[in-house]
């Protein structure tokens, strides 16, 4: 956008989010697998673990940044290790996508003081897109604090999402590790199969 093109009016835009999500249509709704893989870095190697997960995606209504515009969904990730009640991985953040550009954005917060912000190309009818973030990247980034950025420094994200035809959904993310006396980067790996256990709630423009 050009520096005398207007940026700050903003759009009428359709108040019904579920309508407008595209790629992120299947995603939308209430989640639950049992099958996850998680493969992480321990002391000496490397551990694969399994987990369970609830995902609770729903509708916002329409964002905008001047003439630029997103619809998207809220999410908040609960995930356990198989009959463990103590909290494995606690995530939440925001799926976006703006039509214009046919861009999808990921964003992702979790309580160890870590965030990301990824995104990648898509159309509104793809059922699979991939998307990124790198260290360093003043748009699409990682930002950690102290001890994980010297210990498990985090320099590259990916996730590809697939909506399947059974209408379950899936991820296969890997997130890029720096870690002190390991001899090269270490992947460690999170993916799952989620299958839906309630509907979305319409974002509050549409009730």
């Amino acid at each position: 956008m050009g520096a005398t093109e207007d940026i700050y009016t903003e759009p009428e835009l359709d108040p019904d989010t579920l309508a407008n999500l595209g790629p992120l249509t299947g995603l939308a709704g209430i989640w639950e697998g049992t099958a996850g893989v998680d493969v992480h870095p321990i002391a000496g190697g490397t551990e694969s673990a399994s987990y369970t997960e609830r995902y609770e995606a729903q509708p916002i209504d329409p964002q905008t940044n001047g003439p630029q515009w997103y619809y998207g969904l809220r999410y908040h990730v609960h995930i356990n290790r198989p009959g463990d009640p103590e909290t494995f991985h606690d995530q939440v953040g925001y799926w976006l996508w703006e039509p214009a550009t046919g861009t999808v954005v990921h964003s992702l917060a979790i309580p160890r003081a870590q965030t990301v912000m990824a995104s990648g190309p898509a159309a509104a009818d793809d059922r699979r897109f991939t998307l990124r973030a790198e260290l360093g990247s003043n748009t699409y980034g990682i930002c950690s604090n102290p001890f994980l950025d010297l210990n498990f420094r985090s320099t590259a994200f990916e996730i590809t999402v697939e909506v399947h035809d059974d209408g379950s959904w899936s991820y296969d993310e890997t997130t890029t590790l720096v870690i002190p006396g390991r001899p090269a980067p270490f992947a460690h790996v999170d993916r799952h199969v989620l299958r839906k256990v309630a509907e979305p709630t319409p974002n509050p423009l549409a009730r």
